[in-house]
């Protein structure tokens, strides 16, 4: 399977304008065949993956002449008639797979992402594109694969996760692919123009507009798939995955432990609040001097006690507990999140408990982290940290638990009972897989871009 990339010298002489009507009527007709042509794939796309039928169905089409063989900008189809004749008469399976790959650059909003080195950024999303329509068991994008495509898929497989755009620019990026590879995976996954996607000339609607325009198509999609489309869904391969990931929401850290805080009076000024007896006290004593004392304790909302639960089997390394622990520890440094004295235990387990290390200050975070140590490597089961951590309320160790973060790859027994406090399951990015976490959890994925950037920003995905 060959899009050919053609030159834009090339690409401008199918259509150059000339004196005389006969040639409008010719570029009119031109025209008419490509709209003809792109609503032919449009809807045989449609009687096939129904669920997408908004998605299809966004564009206006419009003839561009320096365009190979078509492109969008998330409103248009741009469309070479030369181009996408010649390739409709070459095989019209290749002209579904064209609009269905341009779909999914808008599904999933690759134009305005655009990573650091639009190169490799613009690879990726080819990739990630072609990887979808590739998985997809459906007769009108159905196409043999190249041994180059297949070789290229099996190796960005092998990390096991879900292969969206910034997945696969990344596993590019630590190839160190030379001149000649690069060129070659730039020839195999070409399928549309992105020239458009830049919009030097603001022509479009703000980036702002288009990215709500597609996320709330995708959304749709994604709750179609989930509900109604369950057959389609299983023949879309890894479609409904990367719809999951890129609809993830999105969570600030210190929002979240909000949900583990409490109400207390905290030894500390409050200069938004002041005696209006005092204030009063002062006019009619001095006529125009009002006094104003702030109240000394003020009632706030920060974390007092809860758990740290790290899952040590064999399958979460050390690397990784360790820049969640940091991560955490990252917020915990932050004054308006936590009492100066709080009771934080840290918790250690696979298939059993192994350690429990009890915070009470910042101090004590600290000292941690310089000593840490990894204990286990066994099999992953949930439960011995909550009966644990059960017996820890029933002892009275705790005595206004309000929430417990397990840091886990999520591949476990869940308990079967609710526990009495709020639960979140924690997963590293990089790590992650779509899992069935139980209904009474909070599910998290923490980026890996937050990690290095956790001590500035907090951010959780």
């Amino acid at each position: 399977m060959s899009y050919k990339k053609a030159d834009s010298k090339e690409a401008g002489q199918g259509l150059q304008p000339e004196q005389g009507s006969l040639q409008e009527q010719a570029a009119r007709q031109l025209e008419k065949i490509g709209r003809e042509i792109l609503g032919i794939c449009r809807d045989e796309l449609y009687f096939s993956m129904r669920f997408m039928d908004v998605a299809l169905s966004s564009f206006v089409y419009q003839m561009d002449a320096r365009v190979s063989p078509f492109g969008t900008d998330g409103y248009t189809i741009y469309f070479h008639p030369q181009q996408l004749g010649g390739l409709y008469r070459e095989n019209r399976i290749l002209a579904n797979r064209g609009y269905l790959h341009i779909v999914l650059h808008c599904v999933f909003r690759h134009m305005v992402k655009r990573g650091p080195d639009g190169r490799y950024w613009d690879l990726s999303c080819d990739i990630a594109a072609e990887h979808i329509i590739d998985g997809c068991d459906l007769r009108p994008v159905r196409f043999s694969r190249s041994l180059l495509r297949r070789e290229t898929y099996r190796k960005l497989e092998s990390s096991g996760h879900v292969l969206n755009a910034e997945r696969v620019f990344r596993e590019l990026t630590e190839w160190e692919l030379t001149e000649k590879e690069l060129s070659m995976l730039e020839e195999e996954f070409y399928v549309d123009d992105h020239r458009y996607w830049d919009d030097k000339d603001k022509k479009r609607p703000p980036d702002e507009q288009l990215e709500k325009k597609w996320k709330d198509i995708d959304e749709k999609m994604e709750t179609d798939l989930e509900t109604f489309s369950k057959e389609a869904s299983e023949q879309s391969g890894d479609f409904l995955d990367e719809l999951r990931v890129e609809n993830r929401e999105r969570h600030d850290y210190r929002e979240f432990l909000r949900k583990f805080s409490v109400f207390r009076e905290e030894l500390k000024a409050d200069e938004d609040t002041f005696d209006y007896g005092f204030y009063t006290y002062g006019l009619s004593l001095y006529g125009n001097m009002p006094l104003i004392e702030p109240q000394e304790t003020r009632e706030v909302r920060k974390i007092e006690e809860f758990a740290i639960v790290v899952d040590t089997s064999m399958s979460c390394s050390g690397e990784l507990v360790r820049r969640f622990l940091e991560e955490t520890y990252g917020v915990f440094s932050g004054n308006e999140s936590f009492f100066r004295k709080v009771n934080i235990h840290i918790i250690q387990c696979d298939e059993k408990v192994h350690q429990d290390v009890k915070i009470t200050s910042r101090e004590d975070m600290e000292s941690y982290m310089e000593h840490f140590r990894l204990y286990g490597e066994g099999g992953t089961d949930f439960r011995p940290a909550f009966e644990y951590v059960d017996s820890l309320i029933e002892t009275g160790e705790y005595t206004n638990l309000k929430g417990l973060i397990y840091f886990t790859d999520g591949y476990g027994i869940y308990p079967n009972k609710m526990p009495s406090y709020k639960a979140a399951f924690v997963f590293l990015e990089e790590n992650y897989r779509d899992v069935d976490v139980p209904p009474w959890a909070v599910r998290l994925v923490l980026g890996r871009d937050s990690l290095n950037e956790s001590a500035k920003t907090g951010q959780f995905e």
